[in-house]
């Protein structure tokens, strides 16, 4: 998808639209040689990539019962250790495994932003519109736009930098509210991807994208997100204060 988001008064961005309108995914989307060219892309940008599971139906393959996140997990355990950028053995994977999706491993090539999908839209366009640039972008699902970036290693000091699984704590969700930095020991769904109830993973700009650094992002996109979070609350706030004629 180009960079021509521009806006009509009145009207929606032509990126909304798209958003909109694209079409529900079919199993085809994600089968064959398109899938297999999409993989091994993202594998020649740097990122690593492993098996995870898939949708059947509305469940998920791995069969365990109450899957807490369906067909967006890896099928490993050791995901982390088996991630690569190796050709033959993703083609192996990939035509072994016609079905499965596949995750990729943050921290150690790359890191993933991952927003509210309609705080991620207008962040992308304010972005684009002031000539930043913005590596890989994909929709995953019908709510979340994963932002890809540079990782940001590990820095001397320690004390600037933090591992994944603290990126989501309640204290620190007042600074970034409604963002998730996937680095070291995380993952996020690699388009193609299918999920449950007909949604995919699929890119808005494609891995051949370069990375940028993630802290040109992260203003923009922290900005998009606390108005997400604020218009959300208004909501809620006026959805309570509705006063409802009584019957008679």
């Amino acid at each position: 998808m180009g960079a021509d988001f521009s806006h009509s008064r009145g009207s929606e961005s032509r990126f909304s639209h798209w958003l909109r309108r694209r079409p529900k995914p079919q199993q085809s989307d994600v089968d064959g040689a398109a899938r297999e060219a999409l993989l091994l892309a993202v594998a020649e940008a740097g990122m690593p990539i492993a098996p995870a599971a898939h949708p059947v139906g509305y469940r998920c393959s791995c069969e365990r019962v109450g899957c807490p996140t369906p067909a967006r997990h890896p099928v490993s355990f050791a995901w982390q250790t088996q991630s690569t950028t190796d050709r033959a053995q993703i083609e192996r994977w990939a035509r072994s495994q016609p079905q499965a999706n596949f995750i990729t491993a943050t921290g150690m090539i790359h890191d993933v932003l991952d927003v509210p999908l309609s705080a991620g839209t207008q962040a992308l366009e304010r972005l684009l519109a002031a000539g930043i640039e913005v590596g890989p972008v994909a929709c995953s699902g019908d709510d979340r736009m994963l932002f890809f970036t540079a990782t940001r290693g590990t820095p001397e000091d320690e004390d600037e930098w933090w591992p994944c699984e603290l990126d989501c704590h309640p204290e620190t969700m007042d600074e970034h509210p409604g963002l998730r930095w996937h680095c070291r020991g995380s993952y996020v769904l690699l388009p193609p991807a299918m999920l449950p109830g007909e949604l995919d993973v699929r890119w808005v700009r494609g891995p051949e994208n370069p990375l940028p650094d993630p802290l040109t992002l992260l203003e923009t996109l922290t900005d998009a997100c606390a108005r997400f979070v604020g218009s959300a609350e208004q909501s809620d706030v006026d959805h309570e204060s509705v006063a409802w004629p009584l019957s008679r």
